[in-house]
């Protein structure tokens, strides 16, 4: 789809993600890359002991998903991408904390598509990030990246 015509898509939902395993691994493999080794995250006793009840996520692991979940979602992809980048988050919300072993999946929203010079747009998409199972998302924010036809 040509990005032009994308642009009759903005204020819709246009895709889910399939559903990924948030699993202490995972966990335990952001915590060594970012170097945030809270207890809450990567020591399932003392987590226990805590009203999650167990280790939970990083919130900022629930974030980085974004472009998985974006890769595995059904959402159109405009025609010719040379090259994508993100370009930053507005109104980045964390709402529930994401259980180990829990899935995630994205719900995405266009709310803007703009060409900022010729071949080069600017999208801005709502992403709500579900816990399977849960009635509160994880996290809701508002995502944005350029990309160059």
């Amino acid at each position: 789809m040509a990005p032009q015509d994308m642009t009759a898509l903005v204020g819709q939902t246009i895709g889910t993600s399939d559903w990924i395993e948030v699993s202490q691994e995972r966990i335990n493999q952001f915590a060594e890359a970012t170097g945030d080794f809270q207890f809450i995250h990567i020591d399932p006793e003392k987590a226990k002991l805590t009203p999650f009840g167990g280790t939970i996520a990083h919130g900022f692991l629930t974030l980085s998903l974004i472009p998985v979940l974006t890769n595995q979602s059904d959402c159109p992809r405009p025609d010719g991408i040379k090259m994508a980048v993100n370009y930053g988050g507005n109104k980045t919300r964390f709402l529930s904390p994401v259980k180990s072993g829990k899935r995630v999946r994205g719900h995405f929203k266009l709310l803007e598509l703009d060409e900022k010079r010729p071949g080069q747009w600017q999208q801005t998409l709502e992403i709500s990030i579900e816990i399977e199972g849960e009635d509160k998302p994880a996290l809701i924010c508002e995502w944005i990246t350029q990309f160059f036809v």
